[in-house]
């Protein structure tokens, strides 16, 4: 198994045959802008394709201007963050799951990436699946109450079709609505990240996401030793 980035046109085309699986969309081509702008990450385990992601780095607050997150939150409250920051997106693994052992070099491969960039911020868009916010409703009510980012960093509306996480109500069984998260944003979320205030409505990807932030610096120790430890 072993974690590299991706080269030539033979590795992408078999990187958006893999999102587009992830991924599917309404209409379109899966490649968009941000495609030039990222490196690209393959896990492979006897050279079939388990999990990839992308990633945008940043010198400054100011280039989230140009990343993914910007098409649908204003990312304005960040543009005068003076480390660089790293945007994450695509995050996708292979269809009916994969060996843990897949995800810890994955994360391994997104820390040496981080570390490599000097990177303060984490940040990208975490999708529940399926755009009705009813359906994601426990979720998003333990978001509201508990992982809301600060005022002064949180992005602000810019979508179409946004949704309050106020309007999921209060907090029944945590640990239910802990489970109802994606894994990848409990991922984020037990490194210390943070949330914005409301999701927005993906019609053409059929989800709901919310953007996302982990502060570098607030990761906890051990879990920074364990991701350096299988980093490629």
């Amino acid at each position: 198994m072993v974690a590299r980035l991706a080269h030539g046109p033979a590795d992408m085309a078999r990187l958006m045959a893999f999102r587009a699986a992830a991924f599917p969309r309404r209409s379109g081509p899966e490649e968009d802008a941000q495609d030039g702008l990222s490196a690209h990450v393959m896990v492979e385990e006897a050279g079939a394709l388990r999990a990839s992601f992308r990633v945008m780095l940043f010198g400054w607050g100011a280039g989230l201007a140009q990343g993914y997150a910007a098409r649908f939150y204003d990312v304005g409250p960040l543009s005068g963050y003076a480390r660089p920051i790293a945007e994450v997106g695509r995050f996708c693994v292979a269809p009916g799951g994969v060996h843990p052992d897949v995800l810890r070099l994955a994360w391994g491969a997104m820390t040496r990436v981080v570390d490599e960039g000097q990177a303060g911020l984490l940040v990208g868009c975490s999708s529940f699946r399926g755009a009705g916010w009813e359906a994601h409703r426990a979720g998003l009510a333990l978001l509201a109450a508990e992982f809301v980012g600060p005022a002064d960093h949180r992005p602000g509306r810019k979508a179409a079709e946004v949704v309050e996480l106020g309007w999921a109500g209060s907090v029944g069984d945590r640990r239910a609505s802990l489970a109802g998260l994606p894994p990848l944003l409990r991922t984020y979320l037990g490194m210390g990240g943070w949330v914005s205030d409301h999701a927005v409505v993906d019609r053409e990807l059929d989800t709901l996401h919310v953007f996302t932030c982990v502060e570098v610096d607030r990761i906890p120790a051990a879990r920074v030793a364990s991701l350096r430890a299988v980093a490629w």
